[in-house]
């Protein structure tokens, strides 16, 4: 019975014309989770923004210890055992994002402990905020949840009317 190859399954002949799968089908009938391994795959290679890379992961696995997890879902790590790197002079630190790298996820306990203001990591000491801190929140820049001002094209609500001390700039006047 002679086959059709249809990407990288092969499939007798009769099923041309069964409903399910089939040659004149194509790429709709593959499983999206291919596609979306594939791109899984190709994002850990070339993108460091979209979480770590396997060089990341692979030096985490080898050199780093997890100090803690702040409520953002960030991972903070450093040399284990706190073992000081001869080319720095100092202990490495680092943050594998969850999500999207963006500085501004990393809350200001963190960042302090991060570069080296502080020496203890926040999940070894008791630190209650005062009642005038804000909890941090991070950039809201390009969401939905950005500041608009008053007057802005993208805020809700009607634009402010012109006063009459405005006078429009017509041409050849």
């Amino acid at each position: 019975m002679p086959y059709l190859c249809r990407s990288w399954e092969w499939y007798p002949k009769l099923h041309l014309d069964k409903g399910k799968g089939g040659w004149h089908q194509g790429r709709a009938m593959l499983p999206d989770r291919t596609d979306s391994r594939m791109k899984l795959f190709l994002l850990r290679i070339f993108t460091w923004w979209n979480g770590f890379t396997f060089g990341t992961q692979f030096w985490t696995w080898r050199f780093g210890e997890l100090v803690g997890t702040d409520e953002m879902g960030n991972r903070y790590y450093r040399t284990k055992g706190g073992k000081i790197d001869p080319t720095l002079g100092i202990e490495r630190r680092w943050v594998i994002y969850n999500g999207y790298a963006e500085a501004t996820k990393v809350s200001p306990d963190w960042h302090g402990w991060l570069h080296h203001s502080v020496d203890v990591p926040p999940t070894e000491e008791n630190y209650t905020p005062r009642e005038w801190q804000r909890p941090h929140r991070p950039n809201l820049t390009g969401t939905p949840a950005a500041y608009r001002p008053s007057g802005s094209t993208l805020a809700s609500g009607q634009r402010p009317s012109a006063t009459g001390d405005y006078q429009a700039w017509t041409p050849g006047s």
